[in-house]
């Protein structure tokens, strides 16, 4: 009999007990912000109908998808012979559902199914895992954790300056520096008109969106191949020269640049509105106007975010923007909204490399109890009970095993007191507690060491 080797898919992960630790604390850090800001909790399914997936996140999105087949004989019916059938078409035959991509496409299906339930403007946030069968690298992962938070039924500019003051608080409370970069969909529009190419929006924002990764000579060179002349492309070289001014700087050379745009100084004026809003509010991070951001999904219709870490060398951490259309999609028109997810997997990345992690999140049990069996086991047992109702994080070994061995597990998982409940304290109605740092050791009343255990 051969024994298979157990593995798991590429770019998917198991997370041990330090690491759930972790990740716990920075979802509860976030949590807890998106409460104080009075967003509510939503779930959507792991899986959505193709239907309401395909052709939401682009080209490039459609081709990361993960596809399910169909149960049962999902071939049934399918023409393999037609060799006029994309890939694409083909899949679709054979798969009904997917594996969601985002959080944000699946909210705005989740808002036109529930519409007469949900008050407007609704506040929501959630946080589950999304899929992309991209490929595995540092900080990019094919399961990865999400943690969104939407305003949907707004089109005030104080929803956007809120979601910067939340993406501020966050990283303040991890201890983060970040750049918190925006942009406008409409004022890259407004330079799509100035080249002579608004027919060629898209291609124009997706290639514009590879900058950090492919540099100026890449995004023109991809322009090119995207059908974009290379009389429109010269003209982009006011823009690449605005990159070193300041934001102040490039509002005013843009309402210049831009001057024959109607629809990019609109953009303008509305940068200018947010970032008045985002002054008021007296942030820790910077926020910088980046002209060549572009977020590459299709649904982006107005203002645009995405940030980075200032000490850390790796891509954005957090991302989102203003969509108009998105709902109207699935038949529910006039429902604006605007979003920000940060990366789970990113942001423990930069945790880590900064050690950032506070320590006590690593040892949430504070008290072991060591069984000597018997009576004795059974009064450790009501002592026990009496720290847990305290909500003090304590267990008891299961066995009667020796001391030593004891011992080494309470070494081992970190455990920073070990408390005995023998036949002495039993007899004195105490409890003898060591502190594993010190090794010091005394007996105490049960109420004494409540006393002491939650000080510490």
């Amino acid at each position: 009999m051969n024994i298979v080797k157990p593995s798991i898919p590429k770019g998917t992960r198991d997370f041990t007990p330090t690491e759930m630790m972790r990740r716990n604390y920075i979802f509860d850090t976030i949590r807890t912000v998106f409460h104080r800001h009075a967003y509510l909790p939503i779930e959507t399914p792991s899986m959505e109908n193709l239907s309401i997936l395909m052709g939401k996140y682009g080209e490039e999105g459609d081709r990361l998808l993960f596809k399910i087949l169909n149960s049962g004989d999902f071939t049934k019916g399918v023409d393999f012979n037609d060799s006029e059938k994309s890939v694409n078409k083909l899949a679709t035959e054979l798969c009904e559902k997917g594996l969601r991509y985002d959080l944000t496409v699946p909210f705005a299906r989740f808002v036109v199914q529930h519409q007469n339930e949900l008050t407007f403007p609704f506040k929501r946030y959630q946080m589950q895992p999304v899929w992309r069968a991209d490929r595995p690298q540092k900080g990019r992962y094919r399961e990865f954790y999400q943690c969104d938070v939407d305003i949907i039924g707004s089109n005030a500019l104080l929803n956007e300056a809120e979601l910067i003051e939340i993406t501020d608080e966050i990283f303040t409370q991890f201890g983060i520096r970040v750049t918190i970069k925006v942009n406008n969909r409409k004022i890259l529009s407004g330079i799509a008109e100035m080249i002579g190419a608004p027919e060629k929006m898209v291609d124009f924002c997706t290639a514009m969106d590879k900058l950090d990764k492919i540099g100026r000579d890449g995004v023109c060179a991809e322009m090119v191949e995207r059908g974009i002349s290379a009389e429109a492309i010269t003209k982009l070289d006011a823009i690449f020269k605005m990159t070193h001014m300041d934001t102040t700087a490039k509002l005013d050379t843009l309402s210049t640049l831009l001057a024959g745009s109607e629809t990019g100084l609109q953009g303008i004026r509305e940068v200018r509105e947010m970032l008045a809003y985002a002054q008021a509010m007296e942030l820790h991070n910077n926020i910088e106007l980046d002209i060549t951001l572009a977020r590459g999904l299709n649904y982006y219709t107005g203002a645009i975010f995405e940030v980075k870490a200032d000490e850390v060398a790796m891509g954005s951490i957090s991302g989102g923007g203003r969509y108009d259309n998105l709902t109207g999609i699935f038949g529910l028109k006039n429902m604006s909204g605007v979003g920000i997810s940060y990366g789970a997997e990113r942001i423990y990345d930069v945790l880590n490399e900064l050690n950032l992690f506070p320590d006590n999140i690593l040892n949430p049990v504070k008290a072991l109890f060591i069984n000597f069996g018997g009576e004795d086991e059974l009064y450790a047992l009501k002592a026990l009970r009496a720290l847990r109702k305290a909500d003090i994080a304590a267990e008891i070994y299961p066995d009667k095993a020796k001391i030593g061995k004891q011992m080494t597990y309470a070494n081992n998982k970190g455990i920073p007191f070990v408390i005995m409940a023998g036949e002495n304290e039993r007899n004195n109605n105490t409890l003898t507690i060591k502190d594993m740092g010190s090794g010091t050791q005394e007996a105490l009343s049960i109420e004494k060491v409540l006393e002491r255990l939650t000080s510490c």
